[in-house]
């Protein structure tokens, strides 16, 4: 890894969602337009603030924040840390982990949850539904266990993770030197038991300052990755086999080979755009 030197600039990224947010439970505090999202979205902030302010007082030079949720256009600029900068709006080629080269040293998971088809808070991967797993090496991913492999990729360290204790207990096995706030407990995909906005404000600042101290990139290496994505209908995988590369692998299962995580997340998205795309009304 890097050395760090008095005065080096250290940068980090923090790659922000929403379900795992601060008091996050159901559909609505997460859904574009609703009263409740207008609530959380200031939660949804706070969380990011308490980050930057500690990530600050670690020693980092510079914090920018990819938006990671959704429209990717849920965090409040006007109330934002003035010492970040924020990355806003859908399109972006790495998606979740925009950023993650340009040179940064280290990311943050914020917000983060539990993947597709396991148990925490609005657990799910990529797609709100659809997807009941995926599957990263022979390996059950979430987005995750994905984004760390991405940042291995790229040399860059996951300093610090929050979300529920679901998605804090994943973490603990695919960045298991990383810091981890679980802001909430979870009970069922939607109820927690929740701390109060003033003590995980204060948690999330301690670990991200605590953090600081295993940032610093490296050279990264690039390796091929196998991927398999299941779906809850056959129609969803039949429509993503016309994925160039991808292939089916059952009947409601799907996978493809790449030959760097880059590639691996590019195909994914492709993958589970085309799925979205084949689901047709309430019946899926």
């Amino acid at each position: 890894m890097t050395s760090r030197r008095y005065g080096d600039a250290m940068k980090i990224l923090v790659s922000a969602d929403m379900e795992g947010a601060t008091g996050v439970t159901w559909t609505a505090d997460v859904v574009p337009g609703t009263e409740q999202w207008q609530r959380f979205r200031r939660l949804f902030t706070g969380d990011v603030n308490a980050c930057v302010a500690g990530a600050l007082a670690g020693g980092a030079t510079g914090v920018l924040v990819n938006e990671a949720h959704s429209s990717q256009r849920n965090l409040l600029l006007e109330e934002l840390d003035s010492r970040a900068r924020l990355l806003t709006g859908r399109h972006k080629p790495l998606s979740m982990m925009q950023g993650v080269d340009s040179g940064v040293d280290g990311v943050v998971f914020l917000g983060y949850h539990a993947g597709a088809g396991e148990e925490g808070v609005l657990a799910h991967t990529y797609l709100e539904n659809s997807v009941t797993g995926v599957w990263l090496d022979g390996v059950p991913a979430g987005e995750g266990r994905l984004n760390a492999a991405l940042a291995r990729e790229h040399g860059v360290p996951v300093l610090l993770v929050t979300g529920d204790d679901r998605a804090c207990a994943d973490a603990r096995d695919y960045a298991p030197t990383a810091e981890l706030v679980a802001v909430k407990e979870c009970v069922s995909r939607y109820a927690a038991v929740c701390a109060p906005p003033a003590v995980t404000a204060e948690l999330i600042t301690a670990a991200a300052r605590a953090g600081m101290a295993r940032a610093g990139r490296d050279d990264g290496a690039v390796e091929a990755h196998h991927v398999e994505v299941e779906f809850d209908a056959t129609h969803l995988a039949l429509a993503a086999t016309a994925v160039p590369t991808v292939r089916s692998a059952g009947p409601r299962r799907v996978a493809f080979d790449a030959e760097s995580m880059t590639l691996a997340m590019q195909a994914f998205k492709v993958v589970t755009a085309v799925a979205a795309g084949a689901v047709e009304g309430i019946y899926g």
